[in-house]
């Protein structure tokens, strides 16, 4: 059992472990570097967890490859399997990473463009012919301005 009698050390620590660093209160970091330095495995995952995460604040390669590097071997000597099997992930495909910083581009753009899509889809319940769905995303998605200005 995660909790013994009488300790509630770990009341409300839920969402602690979720919110990031940077949107910690200060009485609310003290609370909480306290949990982190428990022992317990969840602390261990978080601190694995933050320290992957810096992977994507490198900007040049060699230094990525490093901190990889020394992650990874932390991870797989963390006795903690779910983490093992992330690393063991993210090493093979670590060159797709690696891409990832030296171009900075991610698809989160078509995602979104995507989503548009599938809300256009989804609120018309259907469509008579494809070509009025092909009209519906233009007029969603196309940047159209409903309220021009008058031309001269």
């Amino acid at each position: 059992m995660l909790k013994a009698a009488g300790d509630d050390r770990f009341s409300g620590a839920r969402y602690d472990w979720l919110r990031s660093r940077a949107a910690v209160e200060p009485e609310d970091r003290r609370e909480f570097d306290v949990l982190r330095q428990s022992g317990l495995k969840t602390a261990r995952a978080w601190a694995l967890k933050e320290t992957a995460m810096a992977l994507y604040s490198y900007i040049y390669e060699r230094p990525a490859r490093k901190h990889f590097r020394w992650w990874w071997n932390w991870a797989q000597r963390s006795r903690l399997e779910p983490i093992k099997r992330v690393a063991r992930m993210l090493k093979r495909r670590f060159e797709n990473v690696i891409t990832c910083l030296r171009h900075r581009i991610t698809n989160a753009g078509s995602e979104s463009l995507n989503a548009k899509i599938q809300w256009v889809k989804y609120t018309a319940r259907g469509f008579r012919n494809r070509q009025n769905f092909i009209n519906a995303i233009y007029f969603q998605c196309g940047g159209l301005d409903m309220n021009p200005e008058p031309t001269k």
